[in-house]
């Protein structure tokens, strides 16, 4: 199993029924890089911890701050909305350039329900 491969696999363990998710945001909300394939991605942490870690070493996100976002506004809100706005839905991405796999919001949604 690759790295990307188990952080998305601990988001959907740690996240669980009631969890809440993390983001980054900074004055001017929550960034969305754009990908090799010229699709953007918004991040997501399942863990406090995680975020701390980017932010800490990853050069280009240490302006950010932690956001907190509840499962339930995750799941109606947020989701629905990276949907709406064609955007993929980074996981718990790791490493010195905060990389991992990216989903449809619909593929997320369908795995927290599952």
């Amino acid at each position: 199993m690759t790295t990307s491969a188990a952080q998305a696999g601990a988001f959907f363990r740690e996240v669980g029924s009631d969890g809440s998710v993390w983001t980054i945001e900074d004055d001017g909300g929550v960034p969305a890089p754009e990908g090799t394939d010229g699709r953007r991605s918004m991040p997501f942490w399942s863990r406090l911890s995680r975020v701390e870690q980017i932010i800490a070493t990853v050069p280009a996100y240490a302006q950010f701050r932690p956001r907190e976002v509840g499962r339930e506004a995750f799941v109606n809100r947020w989701l629905p909305g990276l949907e709406r706005d064609g955007l993929l839905v980074g996981l718990n991405w790791a490493g010195a350039n905060a990389t991992g796999y990216e989903f449809a919001p619909r593929e997320v949604l369908n795995r927290l329900d599952g």
